[in-house]
């Protein structure tokens, strides 16, 4: 793990562009090395949604419409399950016109080390180190939109929820709860015949009780890049309210707890306590907390 000072000197060289010294910066932080950045005030996109409604392609669309801008991407794409996807994981399964070979995209993966609450203490200082080296847009993206997905989606500023016209991705994306945290939904696959009723069914069901907290419904289309920038500008004007912000403050929490528990030197030995009924659940709790 790099020093205080190693981690200052690889801060000047990443503003100075050195992606090599960058990517070292990221790694020293996401070991849990201190971040030579104070008080940051880097913002970020977490996009997520079901997998299959194409993400990923509109994720590369929308670097398309900021490169072309000249404006500068940084992507932290997390992965919940492997422990190293080096870089595969958003490259693999994503179209992004040779995006990252790009001068101003950056790509980054991230693992959560099987629990949402492994990135807790990285992924803002990641974002805030990313800011100040300049790049004016950071996307935090998931690979799907279960509860351990929206764990981590609820660190970003903002929150993109992206579904397909398919019923299915709907339904998933509502058991979950994203909808609530989410600041702007985006109905992929515009071009096909279900997309349009697919985007009155979110909004009706988002009618029920609607207040400042509900979120924007838009078409667009990966594929053909319709409402692309549409989206980008809908973001841009998106703020979150306090209901919001209250509901991913809590899923911040929820996730400290998960780290806190997972991480405790006393869990092999309570679930051992647990496994043999020697031990009930209050008294584990209770043995985790005195752990901390």
């Amino acid at each position: 793990m790099a020093l205080v000072s190693d981690a200052a000197e690889l801060l000047e060289k990443a503003r100075s562009g050195d992606r090599r010294s960058l990517s070292r910066l990221l790694s020293h932080i996401e070991e849990g090395g201190q971040s030579p950045v104070e008080g940051g005030s880097g913002t970020s996109l977490g996009i997520t949604g079901p997998p299959g409604v194409g993400k990923s392609s509109l994720i590369g669309r929308m670097i398309d419409v900021w490169t072309g801008r000249g404006e500068s991407i940084a992507v932290l794409a997390v992965d919940p399950s492997s422990p190293r996807s080096g870089g595969a994981l958003l490259g693999d399964r994503m179209r992004m016109s040779n995006a990252d070979s790009s001068d101003l995209v950056y790509v980054r993966s991230l693992a959560t080390r099987n629990h949402p609450g492994g990135l807790m203490d990285c992924l803002t200082p990641m974002v805030d180190v990313l800011a100040a080296c300049g790049w004016q847009n950071i996307v935090i993206e998931t690979v799907g939109a279960g509860q351990a997905e929206i764990r981590v989606v609820a660190f970003a500023d903002r929150i993109l929820l992206v579904d397909g016209p398919d019923r299915g991705d709907i339904i998933q994306a509502e058991k979950a709860g994203i909808m609530e945290l989410a600041d702007l939904i985006a109905i992929n696959k515009s071009d096909l015949p279900d997309a349009e009723r697919a985007a009155n069914a979110v909004r009706s069901a988002l009618s029920v009780g609607a207040d400042e907290n509900t979120p924007e419904v838009l078409l667009v289309s990966a594929h053909s890049g319709d409402g692309i920038e549409e989206i980008i500008e809908a973001l841009s004007q998106t703020t979150t309210t306090e209901g919001r912000e209250r509901l991913r403050v809590r899923e911040r929490l929820i996730s400290a707890w998960d780290s806190t528990l997972l991480t405790s030197p006393n869990i092999e030995s309570t679930l051992a306590a647990l496994e043999t009924g020697s031990m009930t659940l209050s008294q584990a709790v209770e043995q985790i907390r005195k752990g901390v």
